[in-house]
């Protein structure tokens, strides 16, 4: 077994494609296919079955995964230690962040990082809530810019600010003349919302019994991106924070009016690992993050 093996065998476990999994690592397909069949040899099982979806893990291939994933990070970490140990800031951190933020925060952010630490690399996984409490709870992330709703913040997670809750459609239409917009009259548009289990959609349904609203959810999808697509096609509406539309708002493509009776307030939340110690170049990318965002934050955009 060779590090070049375990490292063929998680990327294509990752995205569960050969094809895919090459491109990512520039390199030719059939080398990432050898180093796959080399480690197979090696451990005298399968590790994956070849279907017409793709590369799909075996029960083998399976219990591998993790513990591979563990020794590639610990192979890191101490490349990373020997290199702050010589001054050099240096290893890849791995962040997610919120679609709502990430077209404003992901630029600072790398600009102040390559300004401070350039041999250091960010790896960025856009994405809601959920997904990204869940790979930060596999370990797959060393720190994720969240989502919060009412008191569901987690204990030692930093609060970076609060953002109003806003319903957001295509420009001109009537729904969005007025200066507000009620939560009990939520029932009498077509929405397009995150797909369930979601931190807004579990507020959403809290609020619907509590105020007797009945939701017109016409469709589900899970990136920020197709909310925004839907609802500039003026075909349905959607629920979203000013900082995610800021530029489609000024374009005169999208429009918004502040939900009402009640407001719902998004906290935003950054939440570090818990798998392990954070490398001292995690602890930087943390640092400005926090402050970053949080200066974001204080200046929200107006309608």
């Amino acid at each position: 077994m060779k590090i070049n093996q375990l490292v063929a065998f998680v990327q294509v476990a990752d995205v569960q494609s050969l094809s895919r999994a090459a491109v990512a690592a520039d390199t030719a397909q059939s080398l990432m296919s050898r180093q796959i069949a080399l480690l197979e040899t090696a451990w005298g099982r399968r590790l994956f079955d070849r279907t017409g979806r793709g590369m799909q893990l075996t029960d083998f291939g399976q219990r591998m995964y993790p513990e591979a994933r563990r020794a590639l990070e610990q192979f890191q970490q101490l490349d990373t230690l020997a290199n702050e140990a010589a001054g050099v800031l240096s290893g890849t951190v791995h962040i997610g962040v919120l679609p709502s933020l990430s077209r404003q925060l992901l630029p600072l952010l790398l600009q102040d990082m390559q300004a401070r630490a350039p041999a250091l690399r960010l790896h960025v996984t856009e994405g809601f809530s959920g997904s990204l409490d869940e790979q930060l709870a596999s370990g797959r992330l060393d720190m994720i810019v969240v989502n919060r709703y009412g008191s569901s913040a987690l204990r030692g997670e930093d609060v970076l600010g609060k953002l109003d809750t806003y319903l957001v459609g295509k420009a001109g239409i009537p729904a969005l003349d007025a200066q507000n917009f009620a939560f009990k009259d939520l029932g009498s548009v077509p929405l397009v919302l995150p797909t369930a289990p979601n931190g807004l959609r579990t507020t959403l349904d809290l609020l619907s019994r509590r105020h007797a609203v009945s939701l017109n959810i016409v469709m589900e999808v899970d990136t920020g991106t197709a909310m925004k697509d839907v609802a500039a096609s003026g075909h349905a509406l959607t629920l979203l924070p000013l900082t995610a539309v800021g530029s489609e708002l000024d374009a005169g493509v999208l429009g918004a009016v502040k939900l009402v009776s009640p407001v719902i307030k998004r906290t935003i939340a950054l939440s570090l690992t818990r798998h392990r110690q954070m490398s001292e170049g995690g602890r930087l990318v943390a640092s400005r993050t926090r402050s970053i965002a949080s200066d974001l934050l204080r200046r929200p955009l107006n309608t």
